[in-house]
């Protein structure tokens, strides 16, 4: 997997969206079965702790999947709505009950000033670089003033480019920095998972952000 040597077309784009989508598509079942379990507690207390002011939130959880994190911001009283661009993701959300926006990242139509909070648990990761400055500025749009992001995405060496299927950019910590700082945000905190090990251990790279 290496950076793409020039821009991606709107056609190639529109690929990077459908074969990604796909490739999870395909593999939904498996994939809500393989995850349901996966403890992402230290993600959410990290999000919620950071958004001012008193409960509940308005929670966008972008990426949502089946919709594990959506049934957790609810146990914890917020109200929380999700965003999926896979369709068999979308309706498993909704079978549980959730308000889904089913929208992929490259085509956006979020509301204005509408959530305190976004968490995106290991999806951001999808977007080619080239398409981050406008894919952060239309999310921090749809924060409220000084609202809160959340992502954690798998770190690397700044690789780009197809990974078993699916569209993959590896950031390292400087590069995931200088995107989120140029889009409008401030850092509030950063960490790498899980808890614990040793950095070489600690595939992913999780951090909070403030909307300037």
């Amino acid at each position: 997997m290496t950076a793409p040597e020039k821009s991606l077309s709107t056609t190639a784009l529109a690929d990077v969206a459908a074969r990604t989508l796909g490739d999870y598509a395909v593999r939904a079942e498996r994939f809500r079965e393989q995850t349901a379990d996966h403890d992402v507690s230290q993600n959410i207390a990290a999000l919620l702790d950071a958004i001012e002011g008193r409960g509940p939130f308005a929670i966008l959880d972008a990426g949502c999947g089946p919709g594990r994190d959506l049934k957790t911001f609810a146990a914890l009283g917020h109200d929380a709505t999700g965003l999926e661009g896979c369709a068999e993701f979308a309706a498993m959300a909704r079978a549980g009950g959730f308000a889904v926006l089913e929208q992929n990242f490259l085509a956006l139509d979020l509301p204005s000033s509408r959530f305190d909070g976004i968490f995106a648990n290991a999806t951001l990761f999808h977007i080619p670089t080239q398409e981050l400055p406008r894919v952060l500025t239309q999310f921090r749009d749809a924060l409220k003033p000084r609202g809160v992001l959340f992502s954690s995405n798998p770190r690397g060496d700044n690789e780009e480019g197809w990974f078993n299927g699916r569209y993959c950019a590896y950031h390292d910590w400087e590069s995931w920095r200088g995107h989120m700082t140029e889009a409008g945000f401030e850092e509030v905190r950063h960490y790498y998972r899980p808890d614990g090990l040793p950095r070489e251990q600690q595939p992913w790279l999780a951090s909070v952000w403030r909307k300037k």
